[in-house]
């Protein structure tokens, strides 16, 4: 069962102590998790040392605008996936999106502040990611409202620092050193982080297991 993600309205002694603490800083992972895999875990692990965050949610998308629906798994199947590689108590799966109604990333981000506006949130992705987010609708939002990290992923990391996203928000990255800064900086502020990089992906996952992306085996 996939434990659903509360929005509760905070009173009395609660109110205060979240007041006192500022929040938290919670880092968010969007992806249709096709399968999940252990790249995935990977950044999350990393992302919760590096940046110094309370939690990060896998945030499982019903459906990816920019992919294609013919042969996507189905939902519950990947959020159950997700939830069985997960494995660790400051690592949440979500169906977040789903009981939004939203699709896109900048909007789900708003509706994510309207409902924890105590809460920071840091938008988490890969290289591979940066280098095509400009393909994303309203992406300079995402830059102009919520924080952002950029993990390495092999062969992606020269394009994506040279591409359109990186060179318009330049002057807004932070050095890598400071990724636990990001807390203290208004957007848009964001870091790329270099590391052990983990060079897989659902793609070459289903690949190497036969499969097509609803999971079913490829005809020979």
């Amino acid at each position: 069962m996939i434990p659903r993600l509360k929005f509760p309205r905070c009173r009395g002694a609660a109110a205060a102590a979240d007041r006192n603490r500022g929040g938290r800083l919670i880092g968010l992972l969007g992806g249709s998790f096709n399968p999940a895999h252990a790249g995935h875990r990977h950044i999350s692990l990393w992302a919760l040392r590096r940046l110094g965050l309370d939690e990060v949610w896998w945030l499982v998308s019903p459906q990816n605008p920019l992919k294609p629906v013919a042969g996507m798994a189905p939902f519950a199947d990947r959020l159950r996936g997700a939830a069985a590689l997960a494995r660790h108590p400051r690592i949440r799966v979500s169906d977040l999106e789903a009981r939004f109604g939203t699709t896109y990333t900048a909007e789900t981000l708003r509706r994510l502040r309207r409902h924890r506006p105590r809460d920071r949130f840091v938008w988490l992705m890969g290289a591979d990611n940066l280098a095509q987010i400009d393909r994303w609708r309203d992406w300079q939002q995402i830059f102009d409202t919520t924080a952002v990290a950029v993990f390495a992923r092999p062969s992606y990391c020269l394009g994506a620092l040279a591409g359109k996203a990186a060179r318009r928000f330049a002057k807004a990255r932070l050095p890598e050193r400071a990724g636990r800064l990001l807390r203290r900086h208004e957007p848009p502020a964001w870091v790329f982080l270099s590391g052990p990089l983990n060079p897989l992906s659902a793609t070459a996952i289903r690949a190497a297991r036969g499969l097509d992306r609803s999971g079913r085996a490829q005809r020979s």
